[in-house]
């Protein structure tokens, strides 16, 4: 029997979403003023309380609907602007942000078909926590490379290997969802029948 999602609002994993997205215009401005311990620290908090939000929802029995909604956006938002942010600042190649943006856009046009079928979202699978994971991790390392030499010589091909990971995975995650999508156009075709043989 799957988990109850509840109607709450004020839960615990919701605060720690809401302060998740404060801290985006946050790093923006961090980012953009070449403040990187700020930036860096905004990063990793994100991280943290993405982490803590999950867990706390999970072991305690908050998952609520407003979280379900709240937790993808705050993703996807440091993830956005954390790569429009490195690129400005030639960290990371422009390249690089048009297939992770490609990726968003080609996700975007998959959930308004899931929508067309009646349905909120697709069931979160583990390829996309994990690409999720690693592009989170990856860019707060990116960020930390450029405080010193020393830093430098392990963090850069850190940070650059849990890039490419979470490339791989992020477009592999989006290939499972639309093959979640086939399988809920084929069940909603069934119905349809049933519906008509009855």
């Amino acid at each position: 029997m799957g988990r109850r999602v509840s109607d709450r609002v004020l839960t615990v994993p919701n605060v720690l979403s809401l302060v998740r997205l404060l801290g985006v215009p946050i790093f923006l401005w961090a980012i953009f003023n070449e403040r990187d311990v700020l930036a860096l620290v905004v990063l990793m908090t994100s991280g943290i309380t993405d982490y803590l939000d999950g867990k706390i929802a999970r072991t305690m029995g908050l998952e609520s609907r407003l979280g379900q909604l709240l937790d993808p956006i705050a993703d996807r938002l440091y993830i956005l602007t954390t790569i429009l942010g490195l690129a400005w600042r030639d960290i990371i190649p422009w390249w690089l942000v048009a297939i992770l943006v490609a990726r968003e856009a080609f996700m975007a046009g998959v959930m308004l078909r899931v929508r067309s079928l009646g349905q909120i979202g697709l069931p979160v699978h583990f390829v996309g926590k994990a690409a999720t994971f690693n592009l989170l991790y990856a860019f707060p390392v990116l960020l930390l490379a450029q405080v010193s030499d020393a830093v430098h010589v392990w963090a850069l091909p850190l940070g650059w290997a849990f890039v490419w990971w979470g490339t791989a995975l992020y477009w592999l995650a989006a290939y499972i969802y639309v093959l979640q999508l086939r399988d809920l156009r084929a069940y909603r075709a069934g119905q349809g029948l049933a519906g008509q043989t009855a």
